[in-house]
């Protein structure tokens, strides 16, 4: 049975001619079914820009990437995806954002049917009690959640999420850590995770992947496993030494290859040509008599005769 994802030898940048800058080079990923797999990078480094290959929002330049050995020409509802900013409709209440989802991916059910199924997921992020609420009655983590709600109800094979959690306070962001790795565990989708934070990496994936910057691009490094037993209580994780030394493992990679990747520039800085002007002299503020910065181009060579009696 293929894997459920793979990206072979992908490549990816941006711009044409001497402006193309690769953002991603040889990428190899290899997802199997009901996979949790966290991808962690530096911001910028090209997170996004992978995630949306794998949605089929962006065409790779060379390599392929696969879903179920078929090749990914464009989006589709088996490839949910949760981004960084809700993407809510603000006129519409929660219940109504989630039927956006199931309206379109289950147009075979009865109206009766379609509402059940949308409630059932609005109950399974906890906002029962905020289903006729618009998203501006809403905190940030509550948005989040119904964003959450909204893509699993589409019931998506894969669910990608791109740092999903990034504009949140740390608090609400463990506490929606702990609630999507609990949804996961009830359902068994796959899950991709971007992230930038290794100790999110490790809290909620079982695999995590490095995305390593060079000078031509990033790409995946070594995968880490994450051999820790579900469910997982992240107080005692976080002063686990088994924890502690997966940790120093993916930041130490992620920092060598920031060591190796930054090329070093070396450039000649020149001298200002404005001249410092004397503060202690009076100034003239006129309108029509302020006189125009002195500049060193502008400077005369005066020679000086000197008589010694």
């Amino acid at each position: 049975m293929p894997p459920i994802l793979e990206l072979t030898q992908v490549h990816k940048g941006f711009g044409r001619g001497a402006q193309y800058t690769k953002v991603l080079r040889d990428i190899e990923l290899l997802v199997e079914e009901g996979d949790f797999v966290s991808i962690i990078g530096y911001s910028g480094s090209g997170k996004s820009t992978l995630i949306n290959l794998i949605a089929g929002l962006l065409k790779p330049d060379s390599g392929q990437a696969r879903m179920d050995a078929v090749p990914i020409t464009g989006p589709g509802p088996e490839r949910g995806i949760v981004f960084q900013n809700y993407s809510l409709l603000p006129w519409l209440s929660v219940t109504e954002n989630v039927r956006l989802a199931v309206d379109q991916t289950h147009p075979n059910l009865s109206e009766s049917e379609r509402a059940e199924h949308a409630a059932r997921y609005i109950d399974m992020v906890k906002l029962s009690h905020a289903a006729a609420k618009l998203p501006r009655e809403l905190s940030g983590g509550m948005r989040q959640r119904v964003s959450v709600a909204r893509t699993l109800a589409a019931n998506p094979r894969i669910l990608l999420l791109d740092e999903p959690l990034s504009a949140l306070d740390a608090l609400t962001r463990a506490t929606l850590q702990d609630e999507i790795a609990e949804i996961w565990q009830k359902n068994r989708t796959t899950v991709i995770w971007i992230t930038n934070d290794p100790d999110e990496a490790l809290l909620v994936a079982d695999r995590v992947l490095p995305l390593l910057p060079g000078r031509d691009g990033a790409t995946l490094g070594n995968e880490i496993r994450v051999d820790l037993p579900r469910p997982r209580n992240r107080k005692q994780l976080l002063a686990a030494p088994s924890f502690k030394d997966l940790k120093l493992q993916l930041v130490n990679a992620l920092l060598d290859a920031k060591k190796g990747g930054t090329p070093s520039v070396t450039r000649k800085l020149a001298a200002p040509d404005i001249l410092p002007e004397d503060l202690g002299k009076p100034r003239n503020f006129s309108l029509f008599d302020h006189p125009a910065p002195r500049r060193r181009s502008q400077l005369q060579r005066e020679e000086l005769k000197v008589e010694v009696s």
